[in-house]
C-alpha cells in the first residue's frame, strides 16, 4: 500500500499537469487569434465597418415629369412633397448613426428602405398622370438614392471652402468638410441645391378695378389666400435648402405657386364679373418668382 500510493499520485499529477497544459495552449491560441485582429484590420474596419458621415441625395423627379394635368396636380404635387420628406427622414437616421452598423449598413438599413419608399411614391405619381394622359414611363430609375461623404464632399467643395476648411473637423475630412453635409457651401448639391431667399409675387390688389360691394368679400377672402398661398411657397422654400435638382424650385414650389394663384386670381375676376364687367390680363399676375 505504501508503494502503490506514490504511483497513484504521480499518475494523477501527470493527468492533471497534462490537462492545464493543454488548456493553457488553446488560451494562448486563443490569444494569440484575438491579439492579431487588430492588426489585420490597420485600424480601418475594426470587426466593422461604421456608418459614414454625409448626405443622402436623390435623382430629382419633379424636373422630369411631363405636363401634369390639372386632375393630376393635388396627387402629383402630394407625392412631389412625400418624396423630399422621405430625403429628410433617411438623412436623419443617416446623421443618427454615424459610427453604428456593420459594412453594409447603410445600404441594407437607409438607402435600401429609402429606395422602396421613392419607387412606390414615383409610381403613384405616373398612375396619377396616367389616369387622364398618357402614363409616364422610366421614372422608376430615379428611386435609386447615394450617400455622399466627405471625400466627395472635399471634391466638390473645390476652393469654395476657403478657410473654412480649417475650422472643420479633420481639417475638412470630417463630417463632410465640416462645411455643411457633402459640401453644401457648393451650392450646387447633386446638380443644384434649392437656394435660400424669398418668392416675391405681382401684386393683384393694386391692378383691380372698382370692386362691387356684392363681390367685396369674396374678393377680399381670394385676395388672403393669394397671400397665405405664397406664405406656404417660403416655407416650403427655406424647408428644402439643399435639398433637390436644378430645377427643383420651379418645379416643385414655383410652378404649384403659379397654378394656384392662377385658379385664385379667376375666382376674384369671376366674382367682379358678376355685377360689372369682368377685369382682363389679370392672369399675367400669377407667375412669381425667387428673389435670392
Amino acid at each position: 500500500m505504501s508503494r502503490a500510493l506514490p504511483k497513484y499520485d504521480k499518475r494523477r499529477v501527470a493527468v492533471i499537469g497534462g490537462a492545464a497544459a493543454v488548456v493553457l495552449s488553446g488560451a494562448v491560441i486563443a490569444g494569440s487569434a484575438l491579439a492579431g485582429t487588430p492588426d489585420g484590420s490597420d485600424g480601418a474596419a475594426n470587426a466593422r465597418t461604421l456608418a459614414a458621415a454625409g448626405t443622402i441625395t436623390c435623382p430629382d423627379v419633379a424636373s422630369r415629369l411631363p405636363a401634369v394635368p390639372a386632375s393630376a396636380k393635388a396627387a402629383v404635387d402630394r407625392n412631389l412633397t412625400l418624396l423630399q420628406t422621405q430625403i429628410n427622414e433617411a438623412n436623419t437616421r443617416l446623421a443618427r448613426t454615424v459610427g453604428q452598423g456593420g459594412p453594409n449598413f447603410v445600404n441594407n438599413a437607409i438607402l435600401g428602405p429609402l429606395k422602396d419608399k421613392r419607387a412606390s411614391t414615383i409610381d403613384r405619381i405616373a398612375i396619377a398622370i396616367g389616369r387622364t394622359t398618357s402614363k409616364p414611363t422610366g421614372l422608376d430609375t430615379l428611386a435609386a438614392c447615394t450617400l455622399n461623404t466627405g471625400a466627395a464632399a472635399d471634391t466638390g467643395n473645390g476652393n469654395g471652402n476657403g478657410n473654412g476648411n480649417g475650422n472643420g473637423q479633420a481639417s475638412g475630412n470630417g463630417q463632410a468638410g465640416g462645411n455643411g453635409q457633402a459640401g453644401g457651401n457648393g451650392g450646387a448639391q447633386a446638380g443644384g441645391d434649392t437656394a435660400a431667399g424669398t418668392i416675391t409675387c405681382p401684386d393683384v390688389a393694386s391692378r383691380l378695378p372698382a370692386v362691387p360691394a356684392s363681390a367685396k368679400a369674396e374678393v377680399d377672402r381670394n385676395l388672403t389666400l393669394l397671400q397665405t398661398q405664397i406664405k406656404e411657397a417660403n416655407t416650403r422654400l427655406a424647408a428644402t435648402v439643399g435639398q433637390g435638382g436644378p430645377n427643383f424650385v420651379n418645379n416643385a414650389i414655383l410652378g404649384p405657386l403659379k397654378d394656384k394663384r392662377a385658379s385664385t386670381i379667376d375666382r376674384i375676376a369671376i366674382a367682379i364679373g358678376r355685377t360689372t364687367t369682368k377685369p382682363t390680363g389679370l392672369d399675367t399676375l400669377a407667375a412669381c418668382t425667387l428673389t435670392k
